[in-house]
């Protein structure tokens, strides 16, 4: 690692604030075990989650809940789990890069180059997809438990407190 890199990180805050979004047709508090996953590993980073939903997959019940919380300056990333693979009932992906001010397309690359080393080729049906929505960092995963537990240890609890930083600076 780079140490510009390093020292980015350095600066970067410890602790933040997070909204938990469980996009599905099916699963309620009791069942959201992804959801309930991200909110584990997130605590135990020493983050904060101010907000949990768990919202059926359709744009018109994810978007105010992910633009509302976006605005809201205290809440520093946002992380939806579910309804980014392919399916007809699949439209996450279509609502959450309608809301990206600045997409950041290695994210969704990074998850699926991981992604093959556990499920093969099978990862192209993933659209895992992430950016800035404002001074939002918004992170889109699968639903699986399998996924969650890969983006969130190989990608975003390592990377997401540089990704803030980046994005609240002036």
């Amino acid at each position: 690692m780079s140490e510009a890199v390093t020292d980015h990180r350095a600066a970067a805050p410890a602790h933040l604030n997070m909204a938990v979004l469980t996009v599905s047709d099916t699963r309620d508090l009791a069942t959201d075990t992804s959801g309930a996953l991200i909110i584990t590993l997130a605590e135990a980073a020493g983050h904060r989650v101010l907000e949990r939903a768990i919202v059926p997959d359709e744009p018109a019940h994810m978007t105010p809940l992910l633009a509302s919380w976006s605005a809201r300056d205290e809440v520093h990333a946002i992380l939806v789990t579910g309804g980014t693979g392919i399916s007809a009932r699949d439209q996450t992906y279509e609502t959450v890069t309608a809301l990206l001010t600045k997409p950041l397309p290695g994210f969704g690359e990074l998850f699926r180059i991981l992604s093959y080393a556990q499920i093969g080729p099978a990862c192209l049906l993933s659209r895992a997809v992430g950016g800035l929505c404002g001074r939002t960092v918004l992170l889109a995963m699968p639903g699986s438990r399998a996924a969650v537990e890969l983006a969130m240890t190989k990608i975003i609890l390592p990377e997401l407190p540089h990704l803030v930083r980046e994005a609240r600076k002036h």
